[in-house]
């Protein structure tokens, strides 16, 4: 199992669960490690699934199994005492004549499925506390989508797969190759002085940007590209807060022009991402989320900056997200996730584990 972001650690927990014996391979798999913010750690944790725009197919199917999944495993976890804390409720914004209608036929669309998607207009917008930008026309709530927190969602995984026997090997990986025999399809160097090898029958990559060069070793072509997102922590003037009980107060997480807004305790708020190419931030971009494109609300230009944080997302290239592929026999990739890798962990760790019951025992 290569790879300890929140789709890696999702993998290794549910095969743990199911008896397998699991090994996590990844720097990041040493617990001294687990809680920076990158990859994974730098998502805001934003479950869009009912309120996808799509009705149908791939994207659709495996958005709706993850969150009744993800639904199944917080409960399980909270019985073993590792809580995911997760703030029910999504609430989009439209700020134009178009995405207003797009989410009136939305709205419709989902209540014909008997989803509980509803739409608010202006009047119950303005009544939110704290105040919403001025310019938006209405908005999509859909209450059973919502948020988790990234880093606290990959503790409680990691934790639970670690009681149920996963071990780990925290070395970055240099290389993948065949095995001689059947019972060892695959072998697993390690780079540096704590490198070595490490036979496997079955071989999970979750490694984001780093699974592209490994399995393009063996002949595998499946090239990523870095999309990065920046995000923000604020401290909210004194006397508001996001978070709370209260017909005024947000009903959930905020979406305004592909900007999310994330309440937290204690007064605080999540803001981001952005979607930049490469790997280099751009300032001026991390500038202007604050600002909203120009909509902000006096509140949130007054909020004081108390951390700002990058991540790198992996985007196929020339196929569609995320890479689920069977590649040989005991070679699975699951990689690629961009900007769901949060949201789509529990479908995409459902696939692996089927792969491998269908192929018999890890």
């Amino acid at each position: 199992m290569i790879g300890a972001g929140v789709v890696g650690l999702a993998v290794a927990w549910l095969l743990s669960r199911r008896g397998h014996p699991v090994l996590l391979i990844d720097p990041a798999a040493s617990p001294s490690t687990s809680n920076l913010r990158s990859g994974s750690g730098a998502a805001l944790g934003l479950l869009m699934a009912q309120v996808y725009r799509r009705s149908s197919g791939r994207g659709w199917r495996l958005r709706q199994q993850s969150l009744a999944l993800w639904q199944q495993w917080r409960q399980e976890l909270d019985q073993r005492g590792h809580a995911i804390p997760f703030r029910p409720g999504l609430l989009q914004l439209a700020s134009s004549a178009d995405e207003l209608e797009a989410q009136r036929r939305l709205v419709e669309q989902r209540q014909r499925q008997g989803l509980p998607l509803r739409w608010l207009g202006p009047e119950a917008l303005a009544a939110l506390r704290p105040q919403l930008p001025p310019a938006a026309l209405g908005g999509v709530l859909s209450p059973n989508d919502g948020q988790l927190d990234p880093l606290a969602a990959m503790a409680a995984l990691r934790a639970d797969a670690t009681a149920a026997g996963m071990e780990t090997w925290p070395v970055a990986v240099e290389q993948i190759s065949r095995g001689d025999g059947p019972e060892r399809r695959w072998r697993v160097h390690g780079a540096g002085a704590d490198g070595g090898c490490r036979p496997c029958r079955w071989l999970v990559v979750c490694a984001g940007l780093g699974s592209a060069g490994l399995v393009e070793g063996l002949g595998h072509g499946r090239p990523l590209g870095p999309v990065l997102g920046q995000a923000l922590e604020l401290q909210l003037p004194h006397g508001l807060d996001a978070e709370g009980d209260g017909p005024e107060r947000w009903p959930g997480s905020l979406s305004w022009g592909g900007i999310n807004l994330v309440p937290r305790p204690g007064g605080r708020l999540w803001l981001g991402a952005t979607l930049e190419p490469g790997e280099v931030a751009d300032p001026a971009q991390g500038a202007q989320l604050q600002l909203l494109g120009g909509q902000a609300p006096e509140w949130l230009r007054q909020a004081t900056v108390l951390e700002r944080w990058q991540g790198l997302r992996a985007r196929p290239l020339g196929r569609p997200a995320p890479l689920l592929e069977a590649l040989e026999p005991g070679l699975l990739l699951a990689s690629g996730h961009h900007r769901n890798g949060v949201l789509l962990a529990p479908a995409s760790a459902e696939w692996a584990a089927e792969q491998i019951a269908q192929g018999g025992p890890a």
